[in-house]
């Protein structure tokens, strides 16, 4: 990843790329993006986080579902930069698939989650996309995903 943001992208400017609100917005920072090619991000992972006190509560462990979202998320900020484009009109982008998905570390409260997006391939609004999730250097969790950018009424239909 060559190219930094300027000065990074905000909280506030990521809602503007993500329909997602607390609890579910899982990006907080966005640190590089290249458009057409590649996305780094972070998430700050505390105690505070919802799911804590009901998954191992004596012993918090973030989900690993959770670490796939943040990842899904991070990735449709890089399809909107590099389409060029806002959601709007009832466009949204859509989880599509995962696959070789793979989690070699926990996370847990205190852990910075710096995530990163690779796009792979993009055609007819459908994008494959490389990720990949790091705590301290350590890889947290990696998969390929798919997205769809689709309308409401494009939604149901089959791909």
């Amino acid at each position: 990843m060559n190219e930094r943001v300027a000065s990074g992208m905000d909280i506030v400017e990521i809602m503007e790329y993500l329909p997602h609100r607390y609890p579910m917005l899982l990006v907080d920072r966005v640190t590089a993006l290249q458009p057409g090619k590649s996305i780094r991000g972070l998430k700050n992972v505390t105690m505070n986080e919802p799911f804590f006190p009901g998954h191992f509560p004596a012993f918090p462990v973030m989900p690993a579902v959770f670490v796939i979202e943040a990842l899904a998320q991070l990735a449709s900020i890089l399809a909107w930069r590099t389409v060029g484009s806002k959601p709007g009109g009832g466009a949204n982008i859509f989880f599509a698939g995962i696959d070789n998905a793979r989690f070699r570390r926990m996370v847990r409260p205190g852990d910075q989650l710096v995530l990163e997006a690779v796009l792979q391939r993009q055609v007819r609004g459908i994008g494959k996309y490389g990720v990949r999730a790091t705590v301290d250097g350590e890889i947290v969790a990696e998969a390929d995903l798919m997205a769809a950018m689709r309308t409401p009424a494009d939604a149901g239909k089959e791909r």
